[in-house]
């Protein structure tokens, strides 16, 4: 089966890195699985280019100055959303017209317009859009956080500033026509973002399915390494490609390890935070009341994971989690809050802790929790190789296929 993928980039970004795994998972499964993109890292015959870069630039840099005219020239909310009113055209590409299915993933910024989506559906072959956040269910933005506009109408975008109808009203406006129009099948990356969808004005009729996000769980080592299996420390990894992004909680973090350090010395006499990702502000590290190591940006997981005993989620929104699945391939033990698709990949008490809260005093107790139950690496490494290991993943995505195929497009 020809399958063409879609997506901004091959490597940067979450997004770009699921896609980039299926593709190659679905391969490895016999089908002649492609991507196309507007960023191309990988040296791989099989991803190409979907447009020349200067005409990828343009595209990217019309819907900057779009939004800076509609936010009072604000760069503090720029790339907080998208308006997908400019893009490439790519329905005439020799790949897209081979292709048997058409796998949309994270196609912003300059990507694909919502006219490019509606001339890929005019093509009349089954299309999967794999939704990577909320931006498929709002009008603009990617994460609607507090607001609620997006389960009526979007107006008064808080991240445009306006008081009345905005780019967002126009936005939705437009999704609402392409999906009234195309037969699209989404595909949400977890059962909390299904949710957000369902209560949507724009997905709350749309056909969906959950499938997660896959890892290459089989390549991962689940041996700890540094420091022996005696070490006395308790090492608790955090990170994020922006680690003191404030959706990751690194506030949190601050706040629970002066608890810790003030109300429960004997844990704090045990932990020690492996940290990764790199930092806009390096001066928030000194506020940490807990040993800590900064790796930095890291792209080998192994030599994180390998030294650690748990994996530390504290986003305040997460549509999937891939550090906790990063974690759990490696027999980390995964630590979260439960605001987001974490609940996807940790049990509760299984095979990991699930924090009541996102108090001092609740991360506290999960990180209590987790150094006192030990839970065997391998068990752990085996339930994210059921659940997450690219195949699996791919597998799933061609049951849906199979069952796209036998419908009238």
């Amino acid at each position: 089966m020809n399958i063409l993928l879609i997506n901004r980039s091959d490597s940067l970004g979450g997004a770009a890195k699921a896609s980039f795994r299926l593709m190659n998972a679905l391969r490895r499964l016999g089908h002649d699985a492609r991507m196309l993109v507007l960023d191309k890292s990988s040296g791989l015959p099989c991803v190409e280019l979907a447009a020349k870069p200067w005409r990828a630039k343009g595209a990217f840099l019309a819907e900057r100055l779009q939004i800076l005219l509609n936010n009072g020239f604000s760069r503090d909310t720029l790339f907080q959303i998208d308006t997908a009113t400019h893009g490439i055209d790519i329905s005439s590409h020799p790949w897209v017209r081979q292709a048997d299915v058409l796998m949309l993933g994270w196609v912003n910024q300059g990507m694909l317009s919502v006219d490019g989506v509606r001339r890929l559906a005019a093509l009349k072959k089954p299309m999967i859009w794999t939704m990577h956040d909320m931006w498929n269910c709002t009008g603009v933005c990617h994460h609607a956080y507090d607001c609620r506009r997006y389960t009526g109408r979007c107006t008064a975008c808080p991240l445009t500033g306006k008081q009345a109808d905005d780019i967002s009203t126009a936005a939705q406006r437009r999704k609402g026509e392409l999906y009234a129009a195309a037969g699209i099948h989404f595909v949400a990356v977890s059962h909390w973002l299904e949710q957000c969808c369902r209560q949507s004005s724009l997905m709350r009729d749309a056909h969906i399915t959950v499938i997660g996000n896959p890892l290459d769980v089989a390549a991962c080592d689940c041996t700890r390494r540094a420091g022996g299996d005696n070490s006395d420390k308790f090492v608790v990894a955090m990170g994020a490609a922006r680690l003191d992004d404030p959706v990751k909680g690194f506030d949190t973090l601050i706040a629970a390890t002066r608890h810790i350090a003030d109300c429960r010395p004997e844990l704090a006499q045990r932990l020690e935070l492996l940290l990764y990702g790199t930092l806009r502000h390096a001066e928030l590290l000194g506020q940490l009341a807990l040993p800590f190591t900064h790796l930095g940006y890291v792209d080998n997981l192994d030599a994180v994971y390998g030294r650690a005993d748990a994996v530390l989620s504290l986003s305040h929104y997460e549509s999937f989690g891939y550090t906790l699945v990063e974690g759990l391939a490696h027999g980390c033990i995964p630590v979260t809050t439960g605001e987001g698709g974490q609940v996807d990949i940790v049990r509760h008490g299984q095979n990991g802790c699930v924090l009541a809260g996102r108090s001092p005093q609740a991360v506290a107790d999960g990180l209590q929790w987790a150094a006192t139950h030990p839970l065997d690496r391998r068990r752990l490494h085996d339930d994210a190789l059921q659940r997450f290991d690219a195949p699996v993943i791919a597998g799933r995505y061609i049951h849906l296929i199979d069952s796209l195929t036998h419908q009238d497009f």
